[in-house]
């Protein structure tokens, strides 16, 4: 057998060229070799190895390691990008394949289209009355009222107010009352004695001229002397007859004057004794009619503070508390643009929305027409009609004051197809709609017939096309 000869641990080493990281495109060339040792002793010392070839003295084993993690950094770096580039590519022809799954779209109807004029307003009462407070009563104060907006019957009673102050003046009139008919009472007694009295001195004195004169009538009988006696007690008791009629007369006239002057002082006495009863009877205020009340605002404190009266409230005589609207007669009270005014008319059918009862659609009919243009209080300032449309079935849920709308039908198109009018776009000027179809979206011109705030009616496309919502040509740009 040949003698095995033993391995050189200083053998030569391969130098290997090693291209720095900071230019990853240089070529082998350029690149500076590193001489590196064979590894069979790593804890040998320095002295112990010895390179086969360096290009570069003095260059640290450390900058080794460095220029290979520059290295491997770059390679991951462009790993990283790839995979971008794919990502943005798969995402762009998923977004070229289908579009048609992404946008908002819409078919198009077919059938009548109503041509509308639509104006804001708010729900009102045609027919409602006011409750007003006592006229001639003062010192009023609400002690109790019916809960506001709460439905009240006919015959219902709705407003309460404080009876102290009436009844203690009813007490007062009372006793002034029966003071001054016992004055009457009194006074007519009186009246009747004297006037018995008069009578009864009249007879008397009529006994003695009829007495006198059966006297005189003995003078041819008796002596010349008492004959002019007896006509001269005739004399003296006719005087005394007149007299007695003329006191007579007198005492009937000032008993009569007094009796009268008493009876108006009892019926003035009466008549206050009434009006208080009557004030008092007007401290319950009943509802007129059926329907719902509404409470006035109380302008006691100034237009600034005013507030719905309440309970404790001082109210003025004449002063109207609340408000009972027929829930039977509401209509939609609209504001109608000068420019629309002449396109509708009395009789237009209507329908009306309520903003809080969206699911709510009430047919009406436009019942009357303001002949000039209302100024509004809002800023700016503007001037617009007013157009009533008369429900016809209202709803137990309306209230007078709510907001909404009416839409009034002025035209008609049969057969008609309508798309949204977010699906009607310009392009060169003209108007278009696009077409879902293959994965994608077409412009096709149409024809506008009339246009509605939410609907526009058009020709040249057929019933049932899906319409986008969304201009694709500006998405697609904004993307």
């Amino acid at each position: 057998m040949s003698e095995a000869k033993p391995v050189d641990q200083t053998a030569e080493a391969k130098p290997v060229a090693i291209t720095s990281g900071a230019n990853p495109g240089a070529t082998t060339g350029e690149a500076k070799p590193v001489v590196i040792t064979s590894g069979a002793n790593p804890g040998a010392t320095t002295s112990e190895q010895k390179p086969l070839a360096s290009l570069s003295e003095g260059k640290p084993a450390a900058s080794v390691r460095s220029s290979s993690k520059r290295a491997k950094r770059g390679i991951g770096l462009a790993v990283v990008f790839l995979i971008t580039g794919l990502a943005s590519a798969g995402v762009y022809r998923m977004r070229q394949s289908g579009p048609a799954a992404n946008l908002p779209t819409a078919p198009a109807r077919k059938g009548d289209f109503s041509v509308i004029v639509r104006s804001r307003g708010e729900l009102k009462a045609r027919r409602s009355v006011q409750i007003t407070a006592p006229v001639n009563v003062p010192d009023l104060r609400i002690v109790w009222a019916a809960p506001p907006s709460s439905p009240v019957k006919s015959g219902d009673v709705v407003i309460r107010f404080d009876p102290s102050s009436a009844k203690q003046q009813l007490q007062e009139k009372e006793a002034t009352l029966r003071q001054a008919q016992a004055t009457l009472d009194q006074q007519l007694a009186q009246t009747r004695i004297s006037g018995e009295q008069d009578q009864l001195d009249l007879s008397t004195s009529r006994y003695q001229v009829e007495k006198a004169k059966l006297e005189v009538s003995k003078a041819e009988i008796v002596s010349a002397l008492q004959g002019e006696e007896s006509k001269v007690d005739l004399g003296i008791s006719e005087k005394d007859l007149r007299v007695k009629e003329a006191n007579t007369h007198l005492h009937a006239a000032s008993n009569d004057s007094k009796t009268a002057s008493l009876t108006r002082l009892r019926d003035h006495a009466q008549a206050d004794v009434d009006l208080t009863k009557q004030r008092l009877s007007q401290m319950e205020i009943k509802a007129p009619l059926t329907g719902l009340i509404i409470y006035m605002p109380n302008y006691s404190q100034g237009w600034m503070n005013a507030k719905p009266f309440k309970v404790g409230d001082q109210v003025w005589p004449g002063a109207s508390v609340a408000e009972i609207p027929d829930l039977n007669t509401l209509e939609m009270e609209g504001k109608i643009e000068e420019i629309d005014r002449g396109r509708i008319a009395l009789g237009n059918d209507s329908r009306v929305r309520i903003d809080s009862l969206p699911e709510l659609i009430m047919p009406a009919k436009l019942g009357a027409l303001s002949p000039l243009t209302e100024q509004t209080f809002e800023w700016p300032p503007t001037s617009s009609f007013r157009g009533y449309s008369q429900i016809q079935k209202p709803d137990p849920r309306l209230r007078p004051g709510m907001n909404g709308s009416m839409d009034i039908e002025i035209s008609r198109i049969p057969a008609a197809i309508s798309v949204p009018s977010k699906a009607i776009f310009t392009r060169n000027g003209k108007p278009v709609v696009y077409l879902s179809g293959k994965g994608a979206y077409h412009a096709v011109e149409v024809q506008i017939l009339a246009r509605n705030p939410d609907e526009v009616a058009v020709r040249g496309i057929d019933a049932g096309s899906m319409v986008a919502l969304v201009d694709p040509e500006k998405k697609d740009r904004k993307q």
